[in-house]
């Protein structure tokens, strides 16, 4: 596939590695070159299968319209920008574009989410609950996407909102922990991601899972499917 790759950061160039390794064609494009997405014409986004967004949580919105407006489907991987997400997926489904998002690629942390969905019954049985999220001192949004996903999901299986605690310190790729504490014990879960790389696969595999594909989808729920 043509892929086009939407900033070059950390994790942006990690995708394009990843995806040269795919043996797809790679074109990358930095946030100082696409400014308010000047650069993403219908002309200039014509060759390409789809675009993979790893820019800002200011960019993502004109990124994601741009690409819509060119026909052209696109999986996002930025997070904080998710209070617009219900005015962006109206857009794709009047488009019949392909769109995809996620908090998190990870295949581990999609498990995560899986795991902490069956322990958030606790909070019905007199546990209260915290979630705690470590990530290097440059990530830009707190608290994170997979953070506030894990709080959504616990919510939705234990009924209650729990509380974010967020860290940013170092160079943390980025550490995930819920606890579950009653009179009688704890649970502790705990996500600690070693590399970004899993990030990286995950979202080159669900571009070539998107590809061809009409609709607005999250990819904690179709991540089976890659």
């Amino acid at each position: 596939m043509n892929l086009l790759i939407l900033g070059r950061g950390k994790t942006g160039s990690l995708v394009a590695e990843v995806a040269h390794g795919r043996r797809h064609n790679v074109r990358t494009l930095d946030v100082d070159e696409n400014a308010n997405a000047c650069a993403l014409t219908p002309a200039f986004l014509a060759p390409f299968d789809v675009a993979i967004d790893f820019t800002a949580p200011s960019a993502v919105i004109t990124n994601a319209e741009a690409c819509i407006r060119a026909g052209k489907n696109i999986v996002v991987g930025t997070t904080g920008w998710y209070e617009q997400l219900p005015g962006l997926r109206e857009m794709v489904l009047s488009a019949n574009t392909g769109f995809l998002y996620g908090s998190n690629f990870s295949i581990g942390v999609n498990l995560f989410f899986e795991i902490a969905a069956t322990a958030g019954a606790a909070l019905k049985y007199d546990y209260s609950g915290q979630i705690f999220e470590r990530h290097h001192a440059q990530k830009k949004d707190a608290p994170s996407g997979t953070a506030i996903t894990l709080q959504k999901i616990v919510r939705e299986s234990g009924g209650q909102e729990v509380e974010i605690v967020s860290f940013r310190e170092g160079d943390a790729v980025g550490m995930h922990e819920i606890t579950f504490d009653s009179p009688n014990d704890r649970i502790y879960l705990c996500h600690d991601a070693k590399s970004r790389r899993g990030f990286a696969e995950g979202a080159v595999r669900a571009a070539e899972w998107l590809a061809g594909k009409t609709g607005f989808f999250e990819f904690r729920n179709v991540w089976r499917e890659l």
